[in-house]
């Protein structure tokens, strides 16, 4: 009888192993598979500043400064891996350093989107960029 414990106890402890193995290689997939590239960074995003930044598949990008539907500048990028390069940026009231280029680094969680500064001369741009996004809901 104490045989049989003996092989059943084996037996729990190589399910509850293989259970951890599981549940390790899940959790480190999920790590593994976040979006990077494009898909990562299209949608329509607002930060804390109010900003609405409406990213597109066709290369291009919409701001609305004030969440007012306007459109107060726009441009193109292109998004390859964890870096997202931003080329022209136009506006009714854009400054100068903000109609160059602009390279960052960025991290999608879900519903979070994140970025850090490669470069770039526009201060305005910066300031909101680095502000950190969620998905606007559409107010």
């Amino acid at each position: 009888m104490t045989g049989n414990l003996n092989s059943i106890d084996d037996m729990n402890k190589h399910i509850s192993l293989a259970f951890v193995i599981v549940g390790v290689a899940l959790f480190t997939g999920c790590a593994m598979f976040q979006e990077s590239g494009r898909s990562a960074v299209v949608g329509t995003w607002t930060n804390s500043l109010g900003t609405v930044w409406a990213i597109k598949t066709d290369g291009t990008f919409q701001v609305s400064v004030s969440k007012s539907h306007r459109v107060d500048v726009w441009g193109t990028y292109t998004a390859t891996g964890d870096t997202i390069n931003i080329q022209e940026s136009h506006g009714s009231h854009t400054p100068k350093s903000c109609r160059g280029p602009a390279t960052y680094k960025f991290n999608r969680n879900g519903d979070m989107l994140t970025f850090t500064k490669v470069s770039d001369k526009c201060k305005l741009r910066e300031k909101n960029v680095l502000a950190g996004w969620t998905v606007w809901k559409g107010k």
